[in-house]
């Protein structure tokens, strides 16, 4: 048997470490993880009570339409129904689009680093993958302009980018936008769109009007805490959404996430509580940085990217043998520094006295 050879040697994605792995190895009765970018506070209260009552339903198929969370959606984000596309998290839409538009003949344009299943997924497709690295720690949109040709079908911009937590703006983006061909799809992936606060942040859903040729993406992973339940959607034009439906699998999102996600959708007081919360904890980091004088990216999502000096790899150990989880830059593209999504205010107070203490023994300022 011989698989196709963009496989071969494609490594799989390494999900973080386990917390009970971690206990066991470590002999530690308690382990915090601050590695997946995950909502330390979890989902509102009311999905709990949503999810029970789909518990009889388990032996019956989904609705493949997504019906009643689509309408939710909808009226939401102020679409058409017809202008969505769900998916297993949003992750699953970013292989719909890689499934519907790319090939060997084709070639996709994206930042780096950043989101790294875009090349994963395109790759598999056997694309041409073209890398135009951040200015910065931001999205070089002229560079990226200047890799467009005719072969050209994808472009990505993750917005705020993972994992330096920066922006493309509202003026930028509108200027990107303007001169991208209109055979190239724009895929703005907004995973993290509820934290931003940032005054020029783009709102793109209106864009959709003038521009037919972008899809953006959002997530019920991060804000909304459902990450376990694994479900996205895309938002995009009704042609467009219609031309790639054939890619998505039929009941690719679960009756429990459907419930759970319509539930979180209609507690939006509780994403405004965990907003704020982040905030101040993403203060919290900026004072720490700022008083060692380390090196970070203001971030407009959960997460912080901070540059220690070391291997990231070193301050991963460390904080990992203190029963603390973060994710090395060494797999970020930034082997220097750590990603260390924002916790609650015991866990930043937790994690920020553990790197003290690693920064006092170290002497790495």
């Amino acid at each position: 048997m011989k698989i196709k050879n963009q496989l071969q040697g494609l490594p799989p994605y390494q999900p973080g470490k386990p917390i009970d792995e971690v206990k066991r190895q470590y002999g530690l009765t308690k382990v915090i993880k601050l590695a997946s970018n995950e909502n330390p506070y979890g989902c509102s209260p009311s999905v709990k009570e949503a999810i029970a009552k789909e518990l009889d339903q388990l032996a019956i198929y989904p609705d493949g339409y997504a019906r009643k969370l689509r309408e939710k959606v909808a009226e939401h984000v102020g679409v058409n129904e017809t202008q969505l596309i769900f998916g297993n998290g949003s992750d699953e839409l970013v292989q719909i689009i890689c499934r519907a538009f790319l090939s060997a003949e084709t070639n996709t344009v994206m930042a780096t680093p950043t989101f790294p299943q875009y090349r994963h997924n395109a790759t598999i497709e056997g694309a041409e993958i073209r890398e135009i690295p951040l200015v910065d720690g931001r999205h070089d949109l002229e560079g990226m302009l200047a890799a467009i040709d005719e072969q050209t079908r994808v472009v990505w911009i993750c917005n705020p980018n993972n994992p330096t937590g920066t922006y493309v703006n509202e003026s930028a983006l509108l200027s990107f936008l303007q001169k991208v061909p209109r055979h190239v799809l724009v895929v703005l992936d907004e995973a993290y769109y509820e934290y931003v606060t940032a005054d020029d942040y783009p709102e793109t859903v209106p864009l959709l009007r003038q521009y037919d040729n972008i899809m953006i993406l959002r997530t019920f992973s991060k804000a909304y805490g459902l990450a376990g339940l694994r479900i996205g959607y895309g938002i995009a034009s009704e042609t467009l959404v219609r031309q790639i439906e054939p890619a998505r699998e039929p009941f690719n999102t679960s009756i429990v996430a459907q419930a759970a996600a319509i539930a979180a959708l209609e507690d939006q007081s509780f994403i405004k509580e965990c907003v704020e919360k982040n905030r101040r904890g993403m203060e919290t980091f900026y004072r720490f940085c700022q008083e060692n004088g380390l090196h970070y990216y203001p971030s407009e999502a959960n997460f912080i990217l901070i540059d220690f000096g070391i291997e990231g790899n070193k301050v991963f150990q460390y904080l990992l043998e203190r029963g603390i989880i973060v994710r090395s830059g060494n797999a970020l593209g930034f082997p220097t520094s750590v990603r260390i999504t924002v916790g609650s205010e015991e866990q930043n107070a937790q994690i920020c006295e553990a790197l003290q203490q690693m920064i006092k023994e170290k002497q790495l300022v």
